[in-house]
Protein backbone atom coordinates (compact mmCIF):
# COMPACT_ATOMS: atom_id res chain seq x y z
CA UNK A 1 0.00 0.00 0.00
CA UNK A 2 1.30 3.44 -0.95
CA UNK A 3 2.11 5.82 1.92
CA UNK A 4 0.81 8.77 -0.13
CA UNK A 5 -2.08 10.83 1.25
CA UNK A 6 -3.82 12.18 -1.86
CA UNK A 7 -5.63 15.55 -2.00
CA UNK A 8 -9.43 15.62 -2.07
CA UNK A 9 -9.41 11.83 -1.71
CA UNK A 10 -11.29 9.81 0.89
CA UNK A 11 -8.99 6.81 1.23
CA UNK A 12 -11.62 5.02 3.31
CA UNK A 13 -13.59 4.39 0.10
CA UNK A 14 -10.73 2.24 -1.26
CA UNK A 15 -11.11 3.66 -4.74
CA UNK A 16 -8.43 2.61 -7.25
CA UNK A 17 -5.70 5.15 -7.93
CA UNK A 18 -4.17 4.61 -11.40
CA UNK A 19 -0.40 4.95 -11.70
CA UNK A 20 0.29 7.17 -14.71
CA UNK A 21 3.55 6.60 -16.55
CA UNK A 22 3.50 9.29 -19.25
CA UNK A 23 1.31 11.87 -20.96
CA UNK A 24 1.06 13.37 -24.41
CA UNK A 25 -1.40 15.86 -25.87
CA UNK A 26 -4.78 15.35 -24.22
CA UNK A 27 -4.05 11.81 -23.02
CA UNK A 28 -2.55 10.01 -20.03
CA UNK A 29 -1.01 6.51 -20.19
CA UNK A 30 -0.04 3.89 -17.64
CA UNK A 31 2.89 1.51 -18.01
CA UNK A 32 0.64 -1.13 -19.65
CA UNK A 33 -0.44 1.34 -22.34
CA UNK A 34 -3.94 2.00 -20.99
CA UNK A 35 -5.10 5.44 -22.06
CA UNK A 36 -7.30 8.06 -20.40
CA UNK A 37 -8.42 11.27 -22.06
CA UNK A 38 -7.68 14.12 -19.67
CA UNK A 39 -11.00 15.94 -20.01
CA UNK A 40 -10.35 18.30 -17.08
CA UNK A 41 -6.80 19.32 -18.01
CA UNK A 42 -5.42 17.68 -14.85
CA UNK A 43 -7.26 20.07 -12.56
CA UNK A 44 -7.57 22.89 -15.09
CA UNK A 45 -3.85 23.50 -15.63
CA UNK A 46 -2.93 21.93 -18.97
CA UNK A 47 -3.74 24.29 -21.83
CA UNK A 48 -1.79 23.35 -24.98
CA UNK A 49 -1.47 19.66 -24.06
CA UNK A 50 0.75 17.48 -21.91
CA UNK A 51 4.49 17.49 -22.62
CA UNK A 52 4.25 20.29 -25.18
CA UNK A 53 7.56 20.19 -27.10
CA UNK A 54 8.32 23.93 -26.84
CA UNK A 55 7.69 24.03 -23.10
CA UNK A 56 9.61 20.82 -22.46
CA UNK A 57 12.56 22.16 -24.50
CA UNK A 58 12.58 25.39 -22.47
CA UNK A 59 12.59 23.42 -19.22
CA UNK A 60 15.45 21.19 -20.39
CA UNK A 61 17.52 24.17 -21.50
CA UNK A 62 16.99 26.04 -18.24
CA UNK A 63 18.00 23.03 -16.12
CA UNK A 64 21.45 23.27 -17.72
CA UNK A 65 21.87 26.94 -16.76
CA UNK A 66 20.23 27.86 -13.45
CA UNK A 67 17.97 25.68 -11.35
CA UNK A 68 17.17 27.87 -8.33
CA UNK A 69 17.99 31.29 -6.93
CA UNK A 70 16.91 33.20 -3.85
CA UNK A 71 14.63 35.93 -5.17
CA UNK A 72 14.95 38.33 -2.24
CA UNK A 73 17.27 40.97 -3.66
CA UNK A 74 18.44 38.79 -6.60
CA UNK A 75 16.97 38.18 -10.04
CA UNK A 76 17.43 36.16 -13.22
CA UNK A 77 16.65 36.45 -16.91
CA UNK A 78 13.62 34.10 -17.14
CA UNK A 79 11.83 36.05 -14.39
CA UNK A 80 12.69 39.40 -15.99
CA UNK A 81 11.50 38.24 -19.43
CA UNK A 82 8.31 36.76 -18.02
CA UNK A 83 7.43 39.82 -15.96
CA UNK A 84 8.02 42.14 -18.91
CA UNK A 85 5.79 40.03 -21.16
CA UNK A 86 3.04 39.79 -18.55
CA UNK A 87 3.01 43.56 -18.16
CA UNK A 88 2.91 43.88 -21.96
CA UNK A 89 -0.12 41.61 -22.46
CA UNK A 90 -2.16 42.88 -19.49
CA UNK A 91 -3.77 46.35 -19.34
CA UNK A 92 -1.52 49.32 -18.60
CA UNK A 93 -2.53 49.97 -14.96
CA UNK A 94 -1.13 46.54 -13.99
CA UNK A 95 2.53 47.45 -13.74
CA UNK A 96 3.96 45.23 -11.00
CA UNK A 97 4.43 41.45 -10.92
CA UNK A 98 4.87 39.46 -7.70
CA UNK A 99 5.81 35.79 -8.07
CA UNK A 100 4.56 32.87 -5.99
CA UNK A 101 3.99 29.17 -6.57
CA UNK A 102 0.27 28.30 -6.65
CA UNK A 103 -3.19 29.74 -7.11
CA UNK A 104 -3.81 29.76 -3.37
CA UNK A 105 -0.63 31.67 -2.67
CA UNK A 106 -1.35 34.17 -5.44
CA UNK A 107 -4.61 34.91 -3.62
CA UNK A 108 -2.82 35.17 -0.27
CA UNK A 109 -0.46 37.67 -1.89
CA UNK A 110 -3.39 39.65 -3.29
CA UNK A 111 -5.11 39.88 0.10
CA UNK A 112 -1.89 40.95 1.81
CA UNK A 113 -1.22 43.52 -0.90
CA UNK A 114 -4.69 45.01 -0.37
CA UNK A 115 -4.45 45.14 3.41
CA UNK A 116 -0.88 46.43 3.25
CA UNK A 117 -1.92 49.19 0.88
CA UNK A 118 -4.55 50.56 3.24
CA UNK A 119 -2.31 50.19 6.28
CA UNK A 120 0.57 52.00 4.59
CA UNK A 121 -1.51 54.95 3.43
CA UNK A 122 -2.95 55.27 6.93
CA UNK A 123 -6.57 54.35 6.28
CA UNK A 124 -8.31 51.77 8.47
CA UNK A 125 -9.84 49.40 5.94
CA UNK A 126 -9.65 45.73 6.86
CA UNK A 127 -12.81 43.94 5.73
CA UNK A 128 -12.86 41.75 2.62
CA UNK A 129 -15.96 41.27 0.46
CA UNK A 130 -16.47 37.91 -1.26
CA UNK A 131 -18.95 36.40 -3.70
CA UNK A 132 -21.27 33.62 -2.56
CA UNK A 133 -20.23 30.07 -3.62
CA UNK A 134 -16.69 31.20 -4.41
CA UNK A 135 -13.51 29.17 -4.02
CA UNK A 136 -10.04 30.69 -3.97
CA UNK A 137 -7.82 27.94 -2.60
CA UNK A 138 -6.96 25.91 0.48
CA UNK A 139 -4.52 28.06 2.44
CA UNK A 140 -5.92 30.00 5.40
CA UNK A 141 -6.50 33.36 3.72
CA UNK A 142 -7.83 31.73 0.55
CA UNK A 143 -10.21 29.55 2.56
CA UNK A 144 -11.38 32.60 4.49
CA UNK A 145 -12.54 34.32 1.30
CA UNK A 146 -14.16 31.15 -0.06
CA UNK A 147 -17.54 29.57 0.56
CA UNK A 148 -17.88 28.19 4.08
CA UNK A 149 -18.85 24.52 4.00
CA UNK A 150 -17.48 21.02 3.58
CA UNK A 151 -14.11 22.24 2.24
CA UNK A 152 -13.21 24.24 5.33
CA UNK A 153 -15.65 23.49 8.18
CA UNK A 154 -13.04 21.79 10.43
CA UNK A 155 -10.77 24.82 10.14
CA UNK A 156 -13.35 27.49 11.00
CA UNK A 157 -11.43 28.74 14.07
CA UNK A 158 -8.57 29.78 11.78
CA UNK A 159 -10.64 31.76 9.30
CA UNK A 160 -11.24 35.51 9.40
CA UNK A 161 -14.68 37.08 8.96
CA UNK A 162 -15.77 38.36 5.57
CA UNK A 163 -18.90 39.93 4.10
CA UNK A 164 -20.62 37.80 1.46
CA UNK A 165 -22.34 39.22 -1.61
CA UNK A 166 -25.07 36.97 -3.10
CA UNK A 167 -24.21 35.19 -6.34
CA UNK A 168 -25.75 37.00 -9.37
CA UNK A 169 -28.03 34.15 -10.42
CA UNK A 170 -30.16 34.74 -13.49
CA UNK A 171 -32.98 37.13 -12.63
CA UNK A 172 -31.34 38.19 -9.37
CA UNK A 173 -28.45 40.22 -10.74
CA UNK A 174 -29.72 43.50 -9.32
CA UNK A 175 -29.88 41.97 -5.83
CA UNK A 176 -26.16 41.27 -6.12
CA UNK A 177 -25.35 44.77 -7.31
CA UNK A 178 -27.47 46.40 -4.61
CA UNK A 179 -25.80 44.28 -1.93
CA UNK A 180 -22.35 45.18 -3.22
CA UNK A 181 -23.23 48.88 -3.33
CA UNK A 182 -24.41 48.74 0.27
CA UNK A 183 -21.35 46.79 1.46
CA UNK A 184 -18.94 49.14 -0.32
CA UNK A 185 -20.45 52.11 1.49
CA UNK A 186 -18.92 50.72 4.69
CA UNK A 187 -15.44 51.19 3.19
CA UNK A 188 -14.09 47.62 3.02
CA UNK A 189 -10.54 46.98 1.86
CA UNK A 190 -11.25 44.85 -1.20
CA UNK A 191 -13.71 42.70 -3.14
CA UNK A 192 -12.41 39.41 -4.58
CA UNK A 193 -14.19 37.57 -7.40
CA UNK A 194 -13.78 34.72 -9.85
CA UNK A 195 -14.64 36.53 -13.10
CA UNK A 196 -17.62 35.14 -15.10
CA UNK A 197 -17.54 31.60 -13.72
CA UNK A 198 -17.13 30.06 -10.28
CA UNK A 199 -15.07 26.89 -10.60
CA UNK A 200 -15.19 24.61 -7.57
CA UNK A 201 -18.48 26.26 -6.56
CA UNK A 202 -20.16 24.28 -9.35
CA UNK A 203 -19.15 25.96 -12.63
CA UNK A 204 -21.70 28.72 -11.98
CA UNK A 205 -21.75 31.30 -14.77
CA UNK A 206 -22.81 34.95 -14.64
CA UNK A 207 -22.82 37.59 -17.40
CA UNK A 208 -20.02 39.97 -18.29
CA UNK A 209 -22.19 43.05 -17.74
CA UNK A 210 -22.58 42.08 -14.08
CA UNK A 211 -18.82 41.79 -13.71
CA UNK A 212 -18.45 45.23 -15.28
CA UNK A 213 -21.04 46.71 -12.91
CA UNK A 214 -19.37 45.14 -9.87
CA UNK A 215 -16.06 46.66 -10.94
CA UNK A 216 -17.69 50.07 -11.40
CA UNK A 217 -19.29 49.96 -7.95
CA UNK A 218 -15.95 49.18 -6.33
CA UNK A 219 -14.25 51.98 -8.27
CA UNK A 220 -16.87 54.51 -7.13
CA UNK A 221 -16.23 53.62 -3.50
CA UNK A 222 -12.45 53.25 -3.75
CA UNK A 223 -12.65 49.52 -2.93
CA UNK A 224 -9.78 47.47 -4.36
CA UNK A 225 -11.02 44.94 -6.94
CA UNK A 226 -9.22 41.58 -6.96
CA UNK A 227 -9.79 39.30 -9.96
CA UNK A 228 -8.91 35.67 -9.25
CA UNK A 229 -8.17 34.39 -12.76
CA UNK A 230 -6.27 31.34 -11.56
CA UNK A 231 -8.75 29.06 -13.35
CA UNK A 232 -10.38 31.49 -15.78
CA UNK A 233 -7.14 32.83 -17.26
CA UNK A 234 -5.29 31.61 -20.33
CA UNK A 235 -8.28 31.11 -22.58
CA UNK A 236 -10.65 28.94 -20.55
CA UNK A 237 -13.57 31.38 -20.85
CA UNK A 238 -12.96 32.03 -24.56
CA UNK A 239 -10.61 35.00 -24.20
CA UNK A 240 -7.12 35.13 -22.76
CA UNK A 241 -8.52 36.58 -19.53
CA UNK A 242 -12.16 36.56 -18.42
CA UNK A 243 -11.94 40.24 -17.45
CA UNK A 244 -11.41 41.07 -21.13
CA UNK A 245 -15.02 40.12 -21.89
CA UNK A 246 -16.29 42.70 -19.42
CA UNK A 247 -13.81 45.35 -20.51
CA UNK A 248 -12.54 45.78 -16.96
CA UNK A 249 -9.14 46.15 -15.36
CA UNK A 250 -8.79 44.90 -11.77
CA UNK A 251 -6.55 46.57 -9.23
CA UNK A 252 -5.03 43.17 -8.49
CA UNK A 253 -4.95 40.13 -10.80
CA UNK A 254 -4.14 36.55 -9.72
CA UNK A 255 -2.78 34.10 -12.33
CA UNK A 256 -1.53 30.52 -12.10
CA UNK A 257 -2.55 27.09 -13.54
CA UNK A 258 -2.14 27.73 -17.28
CA UNK A 259 0.68 30.24 -16.71
CA UNK A 260 3.26 27.56 -17.56
CA UNK A 261 0.91 25.70 -19.88
CA UNK A 262 0.33 23.41 -16.90
CA UNK A 263 3.84 21.96 -16.92
CA UNK A 264 5.21 23.12 -13.56
CA UNK A 265 3.89 25.16 -10.61
CA UNK A 266 4.08 28.95 -10.84
CA UNK A 267 1.83 31.88 -9.98
CA UNK A 268 1.88 35.64 -10.22
CA UNK A 269 -0.07 38.47 -8.65
CA UNK A 270 -0.11 41.64 -10.74
CA UNK A 271 -1.11 44.98 -9.24
CA UNK A 272 -1.56 48.61 -10.15
CA UNK A 273 1.24 51.05 -9.42
CA UNK A 274 -0.40 52.79 -6.39
CA UNK A 275 -0.40 49.47 -4.50
CA UNK A 276 3.33 49.04 -5.09
CA UNK A 277 3.95 52.71 -4.32
CA UNK A 278 2.25 52.37 -0.93
CA UNK A 279 4.90 49.81 0.02
CA UNK A 280 7.84 51.72 -1.54
CA UNK A 281 9.80 53.50 1.16
CA UNK A 282 13.15 53.99 2.81
CA UNK A 283 11.43 52.63 5.91
CA UNK A 284 12.07 48.88 6.00
CA UNK A 285 8.99 48.31 8.15
CA UNK A 286 6.85 49.09 5.09
CA UNK A 287 8.37 46.16 3.16
CA UNK A 288 5.96 43.65 1.63
CA UNK A 289 6.78 40.66 3.81
CA UNK A 290 5.81 37.67 1.71
CA UNK A 291 7.78 34.96 -0.06
CA UNK A 292 8.36 31.26 -0.44
CA UNK A 293 11.63 29.44 -0.95
CA UNK A 294 10.84 28.79 -4.61
CA UNK A 295 9.55 32.24 -5.53
CA UNK A 296 10.19 32.83 -9.27
CA UNK A 297 11.97 29.50 -9.71
CA UNK A 298 14.02 29.89 -12.93
CA UNK A 299 12.86 26.59 -14.43
CA UNK A 300 9.19 27.44 -13.85
CA UNK A 301 9.71 30.93 -15.26
CA UNK A 302 11.37 29.49 -18.36
CA UNK A 303 8.34 27.24 -18.88
CA UNK A 304 6.04 30.26 -18.58
CA UNK A 305 8.12 32.26 -21.06
CA UNK A 306 7.74 29.39 -23.52
CA UNK A 307 4.00 29.30 -22.87
CA UNK A 308 3.67 32.99 -23.64
CA UNK A 309 5.70 32.47 -26.82
CA UNK A 310 3.18 29.81 -27.90
CA UNK A 311 0.38 32.32 -27.34
CA UNK A 312 2.30 34.87 -29.38
CA UNK A 313 3.43 32.63 -32.27
CA UNK A 314 0.70 30.03 -32.70
CA UNK A 315 -3.06 30.23 -33.49
CA UNK A 316 -4.08 29.52 -29.89
CA UNK A 317 -7.24 31.64 -30.14
CA UNK A 318 -8.35 29.67 -33.19
CA UNK A 319 -7.97 26.43 -31.23
CA UNK A 320 -9.95 27.89 -28.35
CA UNK A 321 -12.74 29.02 -30.68
CA UNK A 322 -12.90 25.61 -32.35
CA UNK A 323 -13.04 23.79 -29.01
CA UNK A 324 -15.73 26.16 -27.73
CA UNK A 325 -17.88 25.46 -30.80
CA UNK A 326 -17.38 21.71 -30.45
CA UNK A 327 -18.29 21.83 -26.77
CA UNK A 328 -21.48 23.73 -27.61
CA UNK A 329 -22.44 21.14 -30.21
CA UNK A 330 -21.94 18.20 -27.83
CA UNK A 331 -23.74 19.95 -24.98
CA UNK A 332 -26.71 20.67 -27.25
CA UNK A 333 -27.37 16.94 -27.48
CA UNK A 334 -28.29 16.96 -23.77
CA UNK A 335 -30.31 20.15 -23.52
CA UNK A 336 -33.71 18.50 -23.91
CA UNK A 337 -32.95 15.53 -21.66
CA UNK A 338 -35.15 15.72 -18.54
CA UNK A 339 -32.41 14.02 -16.53
CA UNK A 340 -30.13 16.98 -17.18
CA UNK A 341 -30.50 20.41 -15.56
CA UNK A 342 -28.93 23.77 -16.38
CA UNK A 343 -26.70 22.86 -19.35
CA UNK A 344 -24.23 25.73 -19.65
CA UNK A 345 -21.05 26.73 -21.44
CA UNK A 346 -18.54 29.54 -21.21
CA UNK A 347 -15.70 29.46 -23.72
CA UNK A 348 -14.09 26.02 -23.62
CA UNK A 349 -15.89 25.01 -20.40
CA UNK A 350 -19.11 22.98 -20.66
CA UNK A 351 -21.15 21.82 -17.66
CA UNK A 352 -24.53 20.50 -16.59
CA UNK A 353 -26.18 19.09 -13.48
CA UNK A 354 -27.50 15.57 -13.26
CA UNK A 355 -30.93 15.54 -11.66
CA UNK A 356 -30.35 13.70 -8.39
CA UNK A 357 -32.02 13.19 -5.04
CA UNK A 358 -28.90 14.45 -3.31
CA UNK A 359 -27.26 17.37 -5.07
CA UNK A 360 -24.22 19.35 -4.03
CA UNK A 361 -20.57 18.50 -3.65
CA UNK A 362 -21.18 15.44 -1.43
CA UNK A 363 -23.71 13.90 -3.81
CA UNK A 364 -23.44 10.10 -3.72
CA UNK A 365 -23.32 10.19 -7.51
CA UNK A 366 -19.83 11.69 -7.68
CA UNK A 367 -17.65 8.67 -6.80
CA UNK A 368 -19.77 6.42 -9.02
CA UNK A 369 -19.44 8.83 -11.93
CA UNK A 370 -15.68 9.14 -11.49
CA UNK A 371 -15.34 5.35 -11.60
CA UNK A 372 -17.75 5.08 -14.54
CA UNK A 373 -15.72 7.51 -16.63
CA UNK A 374 -12.38 6.02 -15.60
CA UNK A 375 -13.52 2.58 -16.79
CA UNK A 376 -14.32 4.14 -20.18
CA UNK A 377 -10.93 5.76 -20.65
CA UNK A 378 -11.90 9.26 -19.56
CA UNK A 379 -10.67 11.40 -16.67
CA UNK A 380 -13.61 13.45 -15.43
CA UNK A 381 -14.11 14.59 -11.86
CA UNK A 382 -17.66 15.88 -11.30
CA UNK A 383 -18.33 18.45 -8.62
CA UNK A 384 -20.98 16.41 -6.83
CA UNK A 385 -23.76 16.00 -9.36
CA UNK A 386 -22.33 18.76 -11.59
CA UNK A 387 -20.47 17.30 -14.56
CA UNK A 388 -18.06 19.55 -16.45
CA UNK A 389 -15.65 19.17 -19.36
CA UNK A 390 -12.57 21.42 -19.55
CA UNK A 391 -10.01 19.74 -21.83
CA UNK A 392 -6.68 20.96 -23.24
CA UNK A 393 -7.04 22.99 -26.42
CA UNK A 394 -5.25 20.29 -28.43
CA UNK A 395 -7.94 17.64 -27.88
CA UNK A 396 -8.97 16.02 -31.16
CA UNK A 397 -12.58 15.75 -32.36
CA UNK A 398 -12.42 11.97 -31.88
CA UNK A 399 -11.12 12.32 -28.32
CA UNK A 400 -13.78 14.88 -27.45
CA UNK A 401 -16.45 12.64 -28.94
CA UNK A 402 -15.25 9.77 -26.72
CA UNK A 403 -15.59 12.03 -23.68
CA UNK A 404 -19.14 13.05 -24.54
CA UNK A 405 -20.13 9.50 -25.48
CA UNK A 406 -19.07 8.44 -21.99
CA UNK A 407 -21.07 11.33 -20.54
CA UNK A 408 -24.14 10.38 -22.55
CA UNK A 409 -23.90 6.81 -21.32
CA UNK A 410 -23.49 8.04 -17.75
CA UNK A 411 -26.72 10.03 -17.96
CA UNK A 412 -28.52 6.81 -18.87
CA UNK A 413 -26.78 4.84 -16.14
CA UNK A 414 -27.37 7.48 -13.46
CA UNK A 415 -31.07 7.49 -14.22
Amino acid sequence: MSPIWHPFTQHGLNEPIPLIDRAEGACLYDAEGNRWIDAISSWWVTTHGHAHPRIMAAIRAQTEKLDQLIFAGWTHEPAESLAAELVRITPDPLTRVFFSDSGSTSVEVALKMALGYWANIGEARERILVLEHSYHGDTIGAMSVGERGVFNRPYAPLLFDVSTIPFPAEGREQQTLDALESACADKPAAFIVEPLILGAGGMLIYPAWVLAEMRAICARHGVLFIADEVMTGWGRTGTRFACDQAGIIPDILCLSKGLTGGAVPLAVTLCAEPIFAAHWSADRSRTFYHSSSYTANPIACAAAVANLAIWRDEPVQDRIDALAAAQEAHLAMLTSDPRVADPRRLGTIAAFDLVARDGGYLSALAPHLIAFYRERGVLLRPLGNSVYVMPPYCITPAELAQVWNAIGTSVEAAA
